[in-house]
């Protein structure tokens, strides 16, 4: 095979590899930009703010370290609603709940149903695990948003150094001799065969 040709396929390559991690990357900053806008309209809506400092629901030592850092704000990003669905939430449903679950209460408010207080913790601690659940949900796309932001990076540095290597590729191809050939597996002797 003629050099040229070779380089000319491969230089070729390297453009159409350069050209899609470049639409890939638009698509994941699209992507990125979408979720963070969205995770972030849907929580400001909820009107959900964290304890201010210094107030009492602060002092909690299953609170405080996680949610400190956020005192007095509105719940805003995924990795809040995180903090407050698993460090706010969870805390004072399980002192509610006496640490049960959602299914072990209901199990006992089906044994027992005339158990108005058996009713009051289901019904409490399904409100409360809805609420938690949507959170997180909010904190798992605000995450697939930010693996998506970190996608489109790497994107784009990728296309960036095929657009380099590719006109590399096309100097080499102006100055590789048009004679000159591309032996594939030449000068290489084959195994003795074993008995």
């Amino acid at each position: 095979m003629r050099r040229r040709t070779l380089d000319a396929l491969l230089t070729t390559g390297g453009v159409i590899v350069a050209a899609v991690l470049l639409v890939v990357g638009g698509l994941m900053t699209w992507a990125s930009s979408f979720v963070a806008d969205n995770v972030h309209t849907q929580l400001v809506a909820q009107r959900i703010y964290f304890p201010k400092a210094g107030s009492e629901q602060l002092n909690d030592p299953r609170v405080k370290p996680y949610l400190e850092q956020y005192a007095g704000q509105q719940l805003s990003t995924g990795a809040q609603a995180k903090a407050y669905a698993d460090h706010f939430i969870k805390v004072h449903l399980g002192e509610a709940t006496g640490g049960r679950t959602y299914s072990e209460l209901s199990t006992i408010a089906r044994a027992n149903p005339t158990d108005q207080k058996a009713a009051g913790l289901v019904d409490l601690a399904f409100r409360g695990e809805t609420l938690r659940g949507l959170l997180l949900n909010a904190y798992a796309f605000g995450t697939m948003g930010t693996i998506a932001m970190y996608a489109a990076w790497a994107s784009f540095v990728g296309a960036a150094a095929m657009a380099l290597l590719s006109l590399l590729g096309f100097r080499h191809l102006r100055r590789a001799p048009a004679e000159s050939e591309v032996r594939l597996g030449a000068g290489i002797a084959p195994k003795p065969a074993i008995a």
